[in-house]
């Protein structure tokens, strides 16, 4: 049996939400919403866009996630909080959290408004080594990555340039389809 590689499972880049990174918030969560629509074959939703720059190189990904922090402002004091889940915080220091940095507290409307008005650079989060995987990589190595990085994509690379994107959701897909062949 052929090993599945991850360039038989990625979504090409030509067929995911790409927006230029000097775009504003607000056209990358139509372009969202307009890969969204594209892409019905599948039963997964794109979660992100993918943001390029001048040389039409993708240098961030813009999240749900992204998006929904960056609603409020104050979280950017606390530096990278990506992994903040993995750290095991106490749900009474995390309530604690909101009460002493006054957070979520103005009218959603109002944060909403001005936050469509930011560039999706300044709200992106641009990928590290962590969140790339190789077009060639085998799916262990792609679970163990998703594993270990408590990810919802890869990037996909070939020769250092990303390609594509391996949602999370497309390789839980098949690991199903397999496992239910497995029935005796």
């Amino acid at each position: 049996m052929q090993k599945l590689m991850i360039k038989d499972i990625m979504v090409p880049l030509e067929k995911y939400a790409i927006i230029h990174e000097d775009r504003l918030l607000i056209e990358a969560i139509d372009a969202l919403e307009k890969a969204q629509k594209e892409f019905e074959k599948s039963s997964y939703m794109h979660r992100a866009v993918l943001a390029y720059d001048d040389n039409k190189k993708i240098v961030g990904k813009l999240s749900q996630w992204d998006v929904i922090k960056c609603l409020e402002p104050k979280y950017e004091s606390f530096g990278d909080i990506r992994s903040t889940s993995l750290s095991g915080l106490s749900p009474e220091l995390i309530k604690s959290m909101m009460k002493n940095y006054s957070l979520w507290q103005a009218d959603l409307d109002d944060i909403c408004n001005r936050v469509a008005r930011k560039k999706v650079k300044d709200v992106m989060c641009k990928p590290t080594e962590g969140e790339k995987i190789d077009a060639d990589a085998t799916m262990g190595e792609a679970l163990h990555s998703f594993i270990i990085g408590h990810h919802q994509s890869l990037l996909v690379t070939k020769e250092s340039e990303i390609v594509g994107i391996l949602r999370l959701t497309d390789v839980f897909k098949l690991l199903c389809e397999r496992v239910k062949k497995c029935r005796i």
